[in-house]
């Protein structure tokens, strides 16, 4: 079984990696960005729940987005792998996939984490919202995401490395290019 995290700040492409891994991995998706956004759209509960919070470029709450990682992992338990995207985003959160992974009996294949400069960041995030229409996709908001990134996601990397689980990928070039990076690192697992 095939259990990976893309990693990386905000813009370094892992949604759009993601496709191509996933396909070529047959892998489970895990998006909590993109279950979130979904259920903004929907305008369902949850989604009603989280839409200020992501607007202002915030993080859902461990409870929340816990409840949504287990979810789907119950469901897709005879999947040959999940791709996590975007998840764990806190050290908090990356505890309890461990412990939701022991639950399962699913092991960590490793964490692959995008490597890209913070201005090519903040010029495709502009970019993607400009095509895309993404509410969090603005100066203000970008700002504030990579705050959010330094102070809660980052430290995730050193969690990581710590198990010997952390893959750093350079996630500057052309995205065919970007994808082939990663396909070494995975097929070198």
């Amino acid at each position: 079984m095939l259990n990976l995290i893309l990693f990386g700040p905000p813009g370094a492409g892992k949604g759009t990696q993601s496709q191509f891994l996933r396909e070529k991995y047959q892998l489970t998706y895990i998006s909590t960005g993109e279950i979130l956004r979904e259920e903004i759209a929907a305008e369902t509960e949850l989604g009603l729940q989280v839409k200020g919070i992501i607007g202002q470029g915030g993080l859902v709450s461990d409870e929340i987005v816990a409840a949504i990682i287990e979810k789907k992992l119950s469901e897709n338990i005879s999947s040959p792998g999940f791709l996590f995207d975007g998840y764990p985003r806190t050290v908090k959160q990356a505890e309890i996939l461990d412990e939701m992974m022991i639950k399962y009996g699913i092991a960590l294949t490793g964490v692959l984490s995008l490597e890209v400069p913070e201005n090519l960041l903040i010029e495709r995030m502009l970019e993607r919202g400009k095509v895309s229409g993404r509410a969090d996709d603005n100066i203000d908001s970008i700002k504030h995401r990579f705050v959010e990134y330094e102070a809660k996601t980052k430290p995730v990397l050193a969690y990581y490395e710590a198990q010997g689980n952390l893959h750093p990928v350079n996630g500057v070039g052309e995205i065919p290019e970007i994808f082939k990076n990663l396909c070494s690192v995975i097929d070198a697992l």
